[in-house]
């Protein structure tokens, strides 16, 4: 990739674009766009894995959604991928790094309402903190050295799940699935800014806060994982595409609303924002339907 933060944005005129913001770190982005102070270097392209820089630059206005729906091939999940969260939860390490999936209609972007369907309402809706990569160089059965060369950029995200669908044995049956509890449409928000592995390398390291209407929930570390970033993608490509776009989502730490006692389950109007390090934020308000 030609850019090291990419920003997908409004300018004055209502030109939408693709862009590098003109920021020293990710904490300037939001802090620069409330002054009317943010600028970005324009690409052009009709996605982010195909730019190419214009010469230009221009104020930026409002922040976009940095992948729609329809630049995501799919979504693939690592589960129970940090010890304390393992610990929480109740299960145990496994062997190999657990993956489910969600579905392209489950991006949303960073600021977007997360609407909360009826049926995953009821003491059950949590929230889980996430690092996410995504793939900008088809690949398959990627060697550890080769990973990062196939990684656009690395994005702030929020695994939304129902854990009565997920976990429940009178909803998910006598093994935990995954898929359902966690696919609902836009039950994966991400933040608005992709930063590539130039910048964090493989993204060890940075700090994971969420936080659920200011109040802290979740602090560790990315190096925290047990299964890291190499070792999620070359596992994962073994007999399997990696197609551009796709988004990996690498686990969540300890701290989520099912492992508080007693449970603190998200309710009609609370706001999750998930922060890291280097990379931004993503902040939603859940929605009941």
């Amino acid at each position: 990739m030609s850019w090291e933060r990419l920003i997908r944005f409004q300018d004055e005129s209502g030109q939408q674009s693709f862009g590098e913001p003109v920021i020293k770190d990710a904490d300037e982005l939001e802090s620069l766009l409330a002054k009317g102070e943010l600028f970005a270097n324009v690409f052009k392209g009709s996605d982010p894995f195909s730019l190419e820089a214009t010469g230009q630059k221009t104020k930026v206005v409002k922040l976009l959604g940095i992948l729609n729906p329809t630049d995501v091939p799919i979504v693939k999940c690592v589960g129970l991928n940090y010890m304390k969260h393992i610990q929480e939860a109740g299960r145990k390490p496994p062997p190999y790094p657990s993956i489910f999936i969600k579905s392209r209609t489950s991006i949303a972007s960073h600021d977007e309402d997360i609407p909360i369907p009826k049926l995953a309402q009821d003491d059950q809706c949590d929230y889980e903190g996430e690092l996410s990569i995504v793939i900008g160089k088809t690949g398959k059965n990627i060697a550890k050295a080769d990973v990062l060369s196939h990684i656009a950029g690395y994005v702030t995200s929020n695994d939304v799940s129902a854990r009565k669908w997920q976990r429940d044995p009178a909803y998910a049956g006598g093994v935990p699935q995954f898929c359902f509890s966690k696919g609902f449409d836009k039950y994966a928000p991400v933040g608005p800014m992709l930063v590539s592995p130039k910048v964090v390398g493989s993204a060890s390291g940075l700090r994971l806060q969420t936080f659920v209407n200011g109040e802290s929930r979740q602090d560790t570390r990315t190096d925290d994982l047990i299964f890291n970033v190499e070792e999620i993608i070359s596992f994962i490509s073994q007999g399997s595409t990696l197609e551009k776009g796709t988004v990996i989502m690498t686990g969540t730490p300890s701290g989520v609303a099912m492992g508080m006692s007693p449970p603190q389950y998200l309710k009609d109007g609370d706001v999750v924002e998930v922060k890291i390090e280097h990379l931004g934020s993503v902040k939603n308000k859940m929605v009941f339907e």
